[in-house]
């Protein structure tokens, strides 16, 4: 499964260009401000966005690219002054309370 992060630090965000891409891929109108915070990191078309635009996606402070993980795999995106990275469930280790 396909996933678009954060690689630099300052935080998520679309280039003008990319939020008119991601509009036109959608069919609907592009709204008068946003930064596409909003949009889920495996939609297909923000995927596309990324993959077909590379750093002309890029909000003023965001290093966005797209990174695989396996299907079923449980994850969650940690972020740290804006930069971002996946953690897999499966490669965490965990301690146990005694």
């Amino acid at each position: 499964m396909k996933i678009v992060i954060n690689e630099r630090y300052g935080g998520f965000s679309l280039s003008g260009e990319g939020l008119k891409r991601y509009y036109k891929l959608k069919g609907i109108p592009l709204p008068d401000y946003g930064s596409g915070r909003e949009i889920k990191r495996t939609n297909p078309d923000l995927i596309q966005v990324v993959e077909e635009l590379g750093e002309g996606a890029n909000g003023a402070f965001a290093g966005l690219v797209v990174r695989d993980i396996p299907a079923g795999a449980q994850y969650r995106i940690a972020e740290y002054d804006g930069y971002e990275t996946l953690e897999l469930r499966d490669e965490i280790d965990w301690d146990i309370a005694t």
